[in-house]
């Protein structure tokens, strides 16, 4: 029995699938929950299993192709004793028909569209809908929904696919290149490299990583603030009580949980700092959703751990627990990394003092934190001033210059602060 292979709905807001990998290839066998292939989203790369044991005998997606969510990708056969290559020539003319249709990319021969010389009345109320992914990549390269409609959709209905918006820009970029390398207020940058260079190509997760940073920088206004903190108090709170609560938990204690308490509570004074921006409107958010950012062995991670203001200390300290070991293991949906409200880059496990990190979109603000380190400082007593031992650590607030002023920044993480040194470490736990 031949059985149909589809690309999976990675998460609610999920529409379509980059085919990155293929594990296996037309002829192999594959057993049960084995890895077949790995897709990517515009959130995370996922490795797929397979559903049913048997041998593999039609791939539909090549690599790098986006397909749709329920599309159907390869198809295996049951029954390893009738299983044999499906060719092309065995498909039925229909099925010829809608297969190169529905996954063969799109050739745009005239991408220069001129939009007065068509009505697109009718061809947008054939294909109003756009995908989120499609609107996004239209709004970051300035395509009106008068071009947008005029683009030939792949897609069912017509539909305009990513793959048929990006292979659209492509063209256009190309037809205008001439132009523009011919402009004599322009002159071309050369670079001369000595040596022997390795040339390789960014993986699926490190474009997404520098698009999404780009961004940020392109639509924020970054301002940044830091602090010192002193947390003495919690680093010897934290050697005194790790064994027990390593006991209890199954994990150390770190610092970390101690920082995301004290900025949930901060964010619930300042709600600016917990809000995001549409055009001209400010969305404030009644959830704490705080985005935690993650190394893991091919770039980074920003799960989401939601609905932090119901949360006690307990909470967060297995919920970040939690998230961050399936980031590493590559076992997160979509869905737990996008809705964060504000997002904390805790650089100071590396050992690094302080930094000014990029605000995640869309949030207006990140929290850096650095590494706790033992340095002299003056303390103020009633008999006077003296020198001191004390395990401080620096906190750099980036934030939103469109929304956040540097005075409800310097609010906002003057409040982290006073969290942070005044904890009631009695009441954890």
């Amino acid at each position: 029995m031949i059985i149909d292979i589809v690309m999976p709905k990675m998460g609610e807001s999920i529409t379509e699938g980059t085919i990155l990998e293929w594990r296996k290839k037309v002829g192999d066998s594959i057993a049960l929950d084995e890895i077949l292939l790995e897709i990517g989203t515009d959130k995370v790369d996922s490795e797929i299993p397979s559903s049913n044991a048997g041998i593999v005998v039609q791939i539909l997606g090549e690599v790098n192709q986006v397909m749709d969510v329920g599309a159907v990708i390869a198809r295996i056969e049951t029954d390893v004793n009738q299983a044999k290559p499906v060719e092309e020539t065995e498909l039925n003319n229909e099925t010829k028909k809608e297969h190169k249709e529905k996954y063969e990319a799109p050739k745009v021969e005239d991408p220069v569209v001129d939009i007065s010389k068509k009505k697109a009345t009718n061809d947008y109320e054939e294909k109003r809908f756009f995908t989120p992914v499609v609107n996004k990549i239209a709004q970051e390269n300035n395509i009106n929904s008068d071009e947008l409609i005029l683009i030939p959709g792949t897609g069912k209905s017509g539909r305009v696919t990513k793959l048929d918006i990006l292979n659209y820009l492509k063209a256009r970029n190309d037809s205008i290149k001439p132009n523009i390398e011919s402009s004599n207020s322009l002159k071309p940058i050369s670079s001369t490299f000595k040596g022997h260079e390795t040339i390789v190509e960014m993986d699926h997760m490190r474009k997404l990583i520098a698009n999404h940073m780009r961004e940020s920088i392109d639509v924020s206004a970054h301002v940044y603030v830091m602090s010192e903190i002193d947390m003495t108090n919690i680093v010897n709170f934290v050697k005194k009580e790790n064994n027990a609560f390593n006991n209890k938990e199954g994990y150390p204690l770190t610092y970390t949980p101690f920082i995301i308490n004290a900025c949930v509570k901060a964010l619930g004074k300042y709600r600016e700092m917990n809000a995001s921006i549409s055009q001209n409107n400010i969305i404030y958010h009644k959830d704490i959703n705080i985005g935690m950012a993650v190394a893991i062995e091919k770039g980074l991670m920003v799960p989401v751990l939601k609905n932090c203001e119901e949360l006690n200390f307990i909470g967060i300290c297995r919920k970040l627990r939690d998230i961050s070991t399936r980031a590493r293991n590559n076992q997160l949906t979509p869905d737990e990394l996008q809705g964060s409200t504000f997002s904390i880059s805790n650089f100071g496990v590396f050992n690094v003092t302080m930094g000014t990190p990029i605000i995640n979109q869309p949030n207006v603000g990140i929290l850096g934190v650095g590494a706790v380190k033992k340095r002299p400082v003056v303390i103020e007593t009633i008999e006077g001033d003296t020198i001191g031992i004390k395990s401080m650590m620096i906190l750099s607030l980036g934030f939103d210059h469109r929304l956040v002023d540097g005075a409800g920044g310097s609010k906002f993480i003057e409040m982290v602060k006073e969290n942070i040194e005044t904890i009631n470490l009695e009441d954890l736990f």
